[in-house]
């Protein structure tokens, strides 16, 4: 990733100012839980993750897709497209920027109480406030499959 300084003066110009301050939200969403060892874990990300054939992410999207946690690597696309964005890595091996199978051996340890069976992908930039609706919904899903940890995988 590039620092913000290395970039061309009419990129810096571009992103300085594109999203407003960060905003704040009333309530305190950080509760405590049971033991690492009895959760049952699933990941979000902002890296624009897709399917094979799904509906690519647009900037701005709000939305969010549903990543199956048996997804064979081949069928896992990256919609987020930048200058900055190195995909080499998540090329080679998926877990550089989904961790399937670090999660599974976690669970198969006995680290974590369980995989979830779905993971999700946001598309990074985009507004928090434009995200919230989605997120909510979002957050029901998470809890209807009994999910009680998120990873959240910032890209």
């Amino acid at each position: 990733m590039a620092r913000f300084n290395e970039l061309s003066a009419r990129m810096q110009k571009a992103l300085d100012g594109l999203l407003p301050d960060c905003p704040t939200f009333d309530n305190k969403p950080w509760v405590a839980g049971p033991p690492l060892s009895a959760r049952r874990v699933a990941m979000i990300s902002s890296a624009g993750f897709l399917r094979r054939g799904g509906k690519p992410f647009v900037g701005g999207d709000a939305d969010y897709r549903a990543i199956p946690a048996d997804i064979p690597p081949g069928d896992l696309l990256v919609s987020h497209v930048s200058q900055n964005f190195d995909r080499t890595g998540f090329q080679q091996d998926i877990n550089v920027m989904l961790p399937l199978d670090r999660l599974r051996e976690m669970a198969g340890d006995g680290e974590i109480g369980s995989l979830a069976d779905t993971h999700y992908s946001f598309m990074g930039s985009t507004p928090p406030e434009k995200m919230e609706p989605d997120a909510r919904r979002l957050a029901a899903e998470l809890k209807a499959d009994n999910v009680d940890a998120v990873l959240l995988l910032p890209v």
